[in-house]
C-alpha cells in the first residue's frame, strides 16, 4: 500500500478512535455533579424555628444527617448512629453513636444528640412532623455515645421519621455531614458540597463534589435540556406539563412512586359546601380517570379514600362503588341531585386555592368542566381567606397510616370531627398494634363518610436525571440523597 494510503487509513483510525472516547466520556460524570431544586435558594434551617421547604430539606438532609437518614431507594441506613437496637416490645430504640467530631471539632456526644432531639419535639416547636413522633415518652442520653427513645407505645415506622430532615441533628447552625459546605462558592451562587469517603485502611477512598443550585420551574428544566445540570429535583404536578412537553434524553423524566394525599379539602368549618351530602356530591362529580389521563403519569391511579394500599397494619383500601362506574353514567342523577342541592335558578361560585403552573391550570379546568354540568362556576382563590376548598398535595413520611388521618384533626383542618379525633388519640394511646390499626381504619372510615376530604390520586413528584448518574432511585418519600451520585445503585447508603 503506497504511503500517502496508510497515513490516511492511519487518520480514518485515529478520528475513529476519537470519536468513540468522545462517545464513551459522554456516558460519564465530567467535572462536578450539577444538581437543581425548583424553588427558593436551599438554606440550612433549624426546623425547630420554621417549616422547611423542599430545597431547605435536601439540604439540610446532606449537611445535618439524623440519627439515621435515607439511601438513594429509600432505605434507612446509618447517619449518626452507627448501629442500633430495638427491644422485643417495640417500646425501646438504642442509638450508638458513631466516634465523630462537629466541625468545630469538638466530639459529638449523645447528651448533645438528646438535646437537639427535644427540641424539635418540645411545646414551642414549629417542626411540621413533631405529631408524628407522639409517642415519644422521653429521650435519655445513657452515655456519652449511648442514647435511648423511649415509647409508650411501638411504633415500626420510627425509624423512617427519624431518617427525614426535620429530625437532622444541628448544633449552632451545623451539622455533621454526610458533606460539608465549601465555603469557597462558586460565582453563579450555587452551593459546592464536598464529601471525602475513608477507605476500610483509613485513608482516603474518593472525594464527592457536588453543586447545588436552584431555578424556577422552566428555568431548571431548560438548563438540564442544555446540559448545564446532571439532575433537577423537586418536581411536582403543577409544572409537570413544561417537562413533559420539552426535548429532554429519553428516560430522563423519572417519577417517584410517592405515597401520600392529593386531593381538597373544605378551606372553612361552616361554608355553603360543609355538609357532607353536597361534598359528597361533589367528589363523585371529579371524573378522575379524566385527570389521570391528564397528568398522564405512569402507574398513576384515581382514588377516592383517605388511606392508600400498602400502609402499615391496613391489609386492603376498598374504593367505593361508585368509582367504578363511568362519569357518563354516573352523571345524570348527579345533575339532577345538584338541582334539588343547590336549585337551578342561579350559578354557585366554587373558589378553590392552586397553586401556579400548567399543570394546576389543567386541574382548574376538569374541575370547571365536573362541577360546571352541576350548575357551579369554579373559580381560582386569590387566598386562603376567601377559598372553599384548598388544595393538599403532601408527601408521606412514612407508612404509617395515621399520618394520613391527623391531618384532618381539629386544631389543624378548618373542617373536622370531635368523633374522629377521639379514636385518633385512643389509637395513639393503646399499647396493641392490631387494637391500633383497627381504631385507624375507623377514624379513616369517618373521614371518607363524613367527607372531610376529597381524595384525588396520589401526589406526584418527579425529577431529571441524567444518564451520567446511576445512583439515583425513586422511593415512597421522594427524598434523593445527593451522595454516590456517580456509583452503581446498591442497597447500602
Amino acid at each position: 500500500m503506497p504511503a500517502l494510503s496508510l497515513r490516511r487509513a492511519f487518520a480514518w483510525l485515529a478520528l475513529g478512535a476519537l470519536s468513540v472516547l468522545a462517545s464513551a466520556c459522554e456516558d460519564e460524570v465530567r467535572g462536578d455533579i450539577r444538581v437543581l431544586v425548583i424553588g427558593d435558594p436551599p438554606k440550612v434551617r433549624d426546623p425547630s424555628q420554621e417549616p422547611l421547604s423542599y430545597a431547605d430539606g435536601l439540604l439540610l438532609g446532606e449537611v445535618a444527617q439524623g440519627l439515621v437518614r435515607l439511601d438513594a431507594g429509600g432505605n434507612v441506613v446509618a447517619g449518626l448512629a452507627e448501629r442500633w437496637n430495638v427491644s422485643d416490645d417495640g417500646r425501646s430504640y438504642i442509638f450508638r453513636i458513631a466516634s465523630a467530631q462537629w466541625p468545630d471539632g469538638r466530639k459529638i456526644t449523645a447528651q448533645q444528640v438528646a438535646r437537639a432531639l427535644k427540641r424539635q419535639l418540645n411545646s414551642r416547636s414549629k417542626n411540621p412532623l413533631k405529631d408524628t413522633l407522639g409517642a415519644i415518652d422521653d429521650v435519655v442520653a445513657m452515655t456519652d455515645r449511648v442514647i435511648e427513645i423511649r415509647l409508650h407505645a411501638p411504633r415500626p415506622n420510627l425509624l423512617a421519621l427519624l431518617a427525614q430532615p426535620e429530625f437532622a441533628i444541628l448544633r449552632d447552625g451545623h451539622g455533621t455531614g454526610p458533606f460539608a459546605i465549601d465555603p469557597a462558592a462558586p460565582p453563579n451562587g450555587d452551593i459546592r458540597l464536598v464529601r471525602e469517603i475513608m477507605g476500610a485502611d483509613g485513608e482516603l477512598s474518593r472525594r464527592e463534589e457536588v453543586l447545588l443550585g436552584h431555578a424556577e420551574p422552566r428555568e431548571a428544566i431548560s438548563a438540564f435540556a442544555r446540559g448545564d445540570a446532571q439532575m433537577v429535583l423537586g418536581g411536582t404536578f403543577s409544572h409537570l406539563p413544561w417537562a413533559q412537553a420539552a426535548r429532554l434524553p429519553r428516560g430522563s423524566l423519572r417519577f417517584d412512586p410517592a405515597s401520600g394525599l392529593f386531593g381538597l379539602a373544605p378551606a372553612t368549618a361552616d361554608g355553603p359546601y360543609s355538609d357532607p351530602q353536597a361534598l359528597s356530591l361533589l367528589s363523585q362529580a371529579i371524573d378522575r380517570s379524566a385527570l389521570v389521563a391528564l397528568l398522564n403519569v405512569p402507574g398513576l391511579n384515581g382514588r377516592a379514600t383517605v388511606l392508600e394500599p400498602g400502609l402499615d397494619g391496613i391489609s386492603a383500601v376498598v374504593q367505593p362503588s361508585w368509582l367504578g362506574i363511568p362519569i357518563q353514567e354516573r352523571r345524570p342523577a348527579l345533575i339532577a341531585q345538584a338541582a334539588q342541592m343547590f336549585g337551578d335558578n342561579e350559578r354557585r361560585v366554587v373558589r378553590v386555592l392552586l397553586p401556579e403552573g400548567p399543570g394546576a391550570d389543567r386541574l382548574l379546568a376538569l374541575l370547571s368542566r365536573d362541577w360546571g354540568v352541576l350548575g357551579l362556576t369554579v373559580e381560582r382563590a386569590e387566598n386562603g381567606r376567601n377559598a372553599d376548598f384548598r388544595l393538599i398535595d403532601a408527601v408521606a413520611p412514612s407508612t404509617s397510616p395515621a399520618w394520613f388521618l391527623r391531618n384532618f384533626r381539629c386544631g389543624v383542618a378548618p373542617r373536622c370531627d370531635e368523633e374522629v379525633d377521639t379514636l385518633l388519640d385512643a389509637a395513639r394511646e393503646t399499647q396493641v398494634p392490631a387494637q391500633r390499626y383497627a381504631l385507624l381504619l375507623q377514624a379513616a372510615a369517618l373521614i371518607d363518610d363524613r367527607q372531610l376530604f376529597i381524595p384525588l390520586t396520589a401526589p406526584i413528584r418527579w425529577s431529571l436525571v441524567s444518564p451520567q448518574i446511576t445512583g439515583f432511585a425513586g422511593n415512597r418519600q421522594a427524598r434523593h440523597t445527593l451522595t454516590d451520585l456517580g456509583q452503581p445503585l446498591s442497597t447500602g447508603g
